[in-house]
């Protein structure tokens, strides 16, 4: 590895360029941080005890980070100590959780191979060759560090609670996404190795802490393999596993299931029906508070509309709220949901009148058109961008 790049890499990184491009079988290990400050230094010994010399796999270590604490700093100081490259980039502006961090470190690396693993030295060190080894042998596009095969294991796992959230988060993912993690026995894993040409960080849209999920569904590697690993006890500080990146991953599961316009209706659909409930339990305490049903059942309906606003903006839509104000969004939204009413009741007229259906089936088909012409309607003009005026052009508001 030349002096150059030996320097352009030690030194911060400007967010408006990229890491330069090494000698073949080169390696980018992207390591998202936050408040990681108390790990740094021993990170940084292991890895260079686990690297080999630069001449067999020229690899480059690239800090993203979100830390509000010295974290940054503190890996500048170490960098100089070792004999591989290191740099950081530090976000002033977080987006995407960890995942986010992860898609900015790949979109700076022109390296062959890139390898993700965590700060907190619960990923070994170690395996890091081992990773990218088994990808080169096998010619494999993606290789996976795994708790969950022959000698693997989860024992730095805190608790049976945490035990049983990764085991539970592992089964629900596997069942969402059974052809896209197909031969990965740890889609929850953090630790991976991935050819660089495989991943297009353009299509990547992460959501919290999963990248490896993100990458595997959007990316689609052709190969697979894994390796297996035991999962150590946290080095220093405290785990980020939180409720709030729990709801988080469940909103990313929802994204990534919901990408294609057949399972957005269906989701769509089944949303729509969730929102009964809401509607239901406002017309009874409307009525019981003693307003007449027909007022009630109009106001009822609104309950049952933001219901089901709610849940579209965080499941099927979370990407392309940017487009308008949430204001515009929901006045949108609920001009339409109102709207399906007006237009149900004269087609069930048409389709009795005209085509001597009778008035169950005829109501039945209603539905059906009403949903199908909503679900397009709230696609095309509330969620997909504007055209700016004279150039037809999108924009973002």
């Amino acid at each position: 590895m030349s002096e150059d790049l030996r320097a352009s890499l030690h030194a911060p990184i400007d967010p408006d360029l990229t890491l330069p491009q090494t000698v073949a079988g080169s390696v980018t290990l992207i390591i998202p941080t936050f408040n990681e400050a108390g790990n740094i230094v021993e990170l940084l010994r292991r890895l260079g005890d686990a690297l080999p010399d630069p001449e067999h796999l020229p690899c480059a270590v690239l800090f993203v980070d979100d830390s509000t604490d010295d974290t940054p700093a503190v890996i500048e100081k170490a960098a100089a100590d070792h004999a591989f490259p290191v740099s950081v980039l530090h976000r002033e502006v977080v987006e995407g959780g960890l995942g986010g961090a992860v898609v900015e470190g790949v979109k700076r690396a022109d390296t062959d191979w890139i390898v993700v693993m965590d700060a907190d030295l619960q990923h070994p060190p170690h395996l890091v060759p081992e990773l990218v080894g088994e990808g080169m042998r096998s010619g494999a596009d993606l290789v996976v560090a795994s708790r969950y095969i022959s000698g693997g294991s989860r024992a730095g796992l805190a608790g049976s609670y945490r035990i049983a959230v990764s085991r539970g988060a592992t089964w629900l993912t596997k069942g969402l996404f059974p052809r896209a993690l197909r031969g990965i026995s740890d889609p929850m894993s953090g630790f991976f190795a991935m050819r660089r040409s495989v991943v297009t960080a353009e299509a990547l849209r992460p959501l919290g802490y999963k990248i490896l999920l993100e990458l595997a569904v959007r990316c689609r590697p052709a190969k697979v393999a894994e390796v297996p690993f035991v999962f150590q006890d946290r080095y220093c500080g405290q785990s980020k596993s939180t409720a709030r990146e729990g709801m988080r991953f469940l909103a990313h599961l929802a994204s990534l299931r919901s990408a294609t316009p057949l399972a957005r209706l269906i989701g769509f659909g089944l949303i729509g029906l969730s929102g009964f409930v809401p509607n239901l339990a406002a017309l009874w305490l409307l009525t019981r508070a003693g307003m007449h049903y027909l007022p009630a059942e109009i106001l009822a309906n609104q309950a049952g509309i933001l219901w089901n606003f709610v849940l579209i903006e965080t499941l099927l839509f979370r990407d392309r709220r940017r487009h308008r104000h949430w204001a515009d969004r929901i006045g949108r939204f609920a001009l339409l949901a109102n709207a399906d009413l007006l237009l149900r009741i004269p087609l069930i007229a048409v389709f009795v009148a005209q085509l001597g259906m009778d008035v169950l089936p005829a109501t039945a088909l209603a539905l059906v058109t009403t949903f199908v012409l909503r679900f397009a309607a709230t696609e095309a003009l509330v969620y997909l961008p504007r055209p700016s005026r004279g150039t037809g052009r999108h924009t973002r508001s």
